[in-house]
Parts: C-alpha cells; sequence; structure tokens
C-alpha cells in the first residue's frame, strides 16, 4: 500500500482540517512523508485563497510542522500552482502544475466547481461542444507544465472529474487530444497524477485518469505520482488500492515520490 501523499489540502486554502490534524492522521496511518500543496493565489477567485497573506501563514506553519515531526514522517512544502496564478514569490519544495479555468477576455471560468458550471463553461465558451472544450483544456495542460516546470502534472484529466454523473464517455475526439498532450509531455519527464480525490467525494467511483489513458500513457513512457488529492483527513489514503491495481493493469511498475533530492521512484 502506497503511504505517501503530495497532493493535501488544508484550512489554509479549501481543505476541513488543519496542516497539524493532517500530520498526525499520516502518522496515525503509517504514511512515511506528507506534502502540502496549498492552491496558489489568484485574485479573480478569493473563495479558494482569500488573500495573499494566507500563503506566507501557510509557509510558515508547514516549515514549522516538518522541523517538529521530522524524526516522525518527512514533510515536504508544496504549492499547486495553476496556469494563470502569478509565478511564485516564495521558495516551495516542490510544485503540481493545475489547470481549474478556462479565460474568456478577462472572465475566468471554473472548470471544476461542479457538474453544472462545467455545463455552464461548456455552453457558454465552446456552443455545447465538450470536445472542442477537451481540446483547449489540454492544450492548457500542456502550456501550464511548459511555463512552470512543475515536478508533478495535476489531475490530467480534470475535465471527466463528473463524467460519471452526467453519463460523458470519452469520445474518439477527446482521445484524441489527451493522447496529443500525453505525447508532448512525456519528454519533459514530469509524473503524471493518479488522482483518487473525485472518488473521496462521491463523484467518481474510479480514479482518474481513466484506463484508456493511464493504458497509453504506460506504452508512451510516462511515469505517475498516487495522489489523493485530500481535503479532509479521513480520505489521506482514500481509493489508493485501487489506484495501484489500475496502475499495475496498466504495466506500471513505479510511482514517484518526492524528496529532498527531487522526485525518485519506487516500486509498486
Amino acid at each position: 500500500m502506497i503511504k505517501s501523499n503530495f497532493h493535501t489540502h488544508t484550512c489554509f486554502c479549501d481543505g476541513k482540517n488543519t496542516p497539524r490534524e493532517m500530520v498526525l492522521e499520516a502518522i496515525e496511518r503509517g504514511f512515511t512523508t506528507l506534502g502540502f500543496s496549498m492552491h496558489s493565489f489568484l485574485q479573480q477567485d478569493l473563495h479558494i485563497v482569500p488573500s495573499r497573506d494566507r500563503e506566507t501563514a501557510y509557509i510558515r506553519e508547514i516549515l514549522a510542522l516538518k522541523e517538529e515531526f521530522k524524526d516522525e514522517i518527512e514533510i515536504f512544502l508544496g504549492l499547486e500552482q495553476d496556469l494563470y496564478s502569478d509565478a511564485p514569490k516564495s521558495d516551495f519544495e516542490y510544485l503540481i502544475g493545475s489547470v481549474h479555468y478556462i479565460k474568456r477576455g478577462d472572465t475566468y471560468y471554473s472548470i471544476d466547481g461542479g457538474k453544472e458550471k462545467l455545463r455552464l463553461v461548456v455552453d457558454k465558451c465552446f456552443g455545447g461542444d465538450f470536445d472542442a472544450f477537451a481540446e483547449e483544456y489540454f492544450s492548457l495542460v500542456c502550456e501550464v507544465a511548459e511555463k512552470i516546470k512543475p515536478d508533478i502534472i495535476g489531475h490530467f484529466d480534470l475535465i471527466m472529474k463528473y463524467c460519471e454523473q452526467i453519463e460523458l464517455p470519452e469520445s474518439d475526439r477527446y482521445l484524441a487530444a489527451a493522447k496529443r498532450a500525453i505525447k508532448n509531455l512525456v519528454p519533459l519527464g514530469i509524473p503524471f497524477e493518479i488522482n483518487t480525490g473525485a472518488m473521496s467525494r462521491g463523484l467518481r467511483t474510479t480514479p482518474y485518469p481513466s484506463k484508456t489513458l493511464l493504458k497509453f500513457m504506460f506504452d508512451s513512457g510516462a511515469k505517475i505520482v498516487f495522489s489523493s488529492d485530500c481535503h479532509n483527513k479521513d480520505f489521506l489514503e482514500y481509493g489508493f488500492d485501487l489506484a495501484e491495481k489500475m496502475a499495475k493493469d496498466a504495466g506500471f511498475t513505479e510511482h514517484g515520490i518526492i524528496t529532498e533530492n527531487g522526485v525518485i521512484y519506487m516500486p509498486i
């Protein structure tokens, strides 16, 4: 069983628990490593991170916990950096590169705020054409990877978070767009998340990427990292058993972990 997680949100952004509560839960569960990944500040969405000062307090708290619990668990200071956020002004030990918005003019449309908001984005910005939306989204995922050179590519196919709820299959055109992005991203050497966050929220019954895309990733030479995209300490390792099985079924034998020397790969 995987005993590490690097996509962890706390009350400093949109998570439920304090960092200390997360650390104590991780130790209780036998974790060896825990990485925190506060959302980057975006002026257009103060619901997630209400002020820039929040980031300063977050950094101070995580570094203090890192020192306090250094003999019990490795703790890393990370940031989930959105494409449209300003570049980090502080030193973080790792970055997750993610796309949460589609931009039109000066307006930022969230693609991660529920199925109704997702429908609004597709209808308003793409005339109801989900495949056109997917093509732009995957081009933005490539852009965030090129722009910030993250250590992890966050929830690669986030736009399928609600696919089971709205009965949305992976069309040929959708898969073609996703596979083009994978081919462009693999040479960068950045591992892709296998993300179980939507499962813990009752939105999906499987992790994402899908089995089809995982197999294509493996065949293309991609690397992976397991992530619970945790917003609640009770779900710190939620769905990891299924995620491991899916990874092995696709052919993967290793997964990435953050270390003081960057990402290294361990047997699954």
